[in-house]
């Protein structure tokens, strides 16, 4: 029995230009800060949500994920710009019912219930809103953030191994998908074409001469 293979999609990704209107067009701090850590660290929104105060590692310059998709944890990386969002955020939060928490066990990101983070639910919304306010005309996703890290540094040229490691990925061959959009790789492949219409370098006289002085006689 014959089963029809899924076709593949490529992964929407935004260029740098549409990623910095993005942020720019954040209506809040704290949307700010949710967009920064799914393009700055590559995080799915069900990891963004559920940072606490323990996983920011700002000795180490880490963010500690836990218990990410397929049940891993893994580290990935908290940048200056990064760490100087969330301090700013740390101090405009709301605080209201935590009295009773541990420090290192209190949520980023409150949500309206207490003792809960915001959603995922929110944090689309927020997205899309911001997406929106942006003028980004694609099909974009909160997913679509962490594709864009993704391609944007194997495009800088990140070792797939040290992209898959910060993605969580189980498989190398899920992280090579991201060089079938990474475009900037794409762009610098030159085309056999153009080698056609090039003219052949003609090998220099004096070399020539000196490589048949070399030669030993017969």
């Amino acid at each position: 029995m014959w089963h029809l293979k899924e076709p593949e999609k490529l992964a929407v990704v935004m260029s740098a230009d549409e990623i910095k209107r993005l942020l720019a067009m954040a209506s809040s701090l704290k949307t700010r800060v949710l967009l920064s850590l799914g393009y700055g660290c590559g995080l799915r929104s069900s990891e963004i949500v559920r940072l606490k105060v323990k996983h920011i590692d700002s000795a180490q310059k880490i963010i500690r994920i836990e218990q990410g998709k397929g049940r891993k944890d893994r580290n990935v990386m908290l940048s200056k710009e990064m760490l100087g969002l969330l301090r700013q955020w740390w101090k405009a939060r709301p605080s209201r019912g935590e009295a009773a928490t541990p420090l290192a066990e209190r949520w980023l990101f409150p949500g309206r219930r207490p003792g809960a983070p915001m959603t995922t639910r929110q944090l689309w919304r927020l997205f899309h809103e911001t997406a929106e306010a942006a003028g980004i005309k694609k099909h974009v996703t909160m997913h679509t953030l962490r594709h864009s890290f993704a391609t944007h540094l194997l495009q800088d040229d990140t070792h797939l191994l040290t992209l898959q490691a910060l993605l969580g990925h189980a498989k190398p061959e899920t992280t090579a998908r991201y060089a079938h959009v990474a475009t900037g790789l794409i762009t610098k492949v030159e085309s056999p074409l153009d080698r056609l219409s090039r003219p052949k370098r003609k090998r220099p006289r004096k070399a020539q001469k000196s490589r048949e002085e070399d030669q030993p006689p017969a």
